[in-house]
């Protein structure tokens, strides 16, 4: 897993409604280590955070680890920011990455040309260190 410098960022942050329930994926970025939610009832790993396992209903939930490796699910180019901090970065990819453990998250691929992406391109995850507090998980092609 390679790991991103960003000398200065003055783009918005992501704001979790509910810091504590994602606090555990936000601190393993800052160690750039991805984890995932996995209920402890019936072995589900899925992605977004929850109180509840989407399959069973469990609230015995735990975190754990992944390998942060997968392949583009599918994708799209960004050319029209919804932020106007964002504009230098247009085009961008946005993508959905299906991870080698199952579970789907959305992120963006860096480290390529925007017309390098397809479904199916192998990728890991890279952290990019935006702030001392905010670790962004984003994907990079594998080589």
């Amino acid at each position: 897993m390679r790991k991103i410098m960003t000398p200065t960022y003055a783009k918005p942050l992501p704001a979790p409604h509910n810091a504590a329930l994602t606090a555990p994926f936000w601190e393993a970025a800052r160690r750039h280590e991805l984890v995932m939610p996995r209920c402890k009832t019936c072995s589900n790993l899925f992605f977004y955070p929850r109180e509840l396992c989407p399959h069973c209903l469990s609230g015995d939930l735990e975190w754990v680890s992944v390998s942060g490796k997968g392949r583009v699910y599918s994708f799209t180019v960004v050319h029209q920011p919804a932020h106007p901090s964002f504009s230098a970065d247009a085009p961008h990819v946005f993508a959905l990455i299906q991870l080698d453990e199952g579970v789907q998250m959305p992120s963006n691929i860096v480290g390529c040309s925007i017309d390098d992406v397809h479904v199916d391109m192998r990728v890991s995850a890279t952290f990019d260190d935006v702030t001392r507090e905010v670790t962004l998980v984003k994907f990079h092609p594998d080589a």
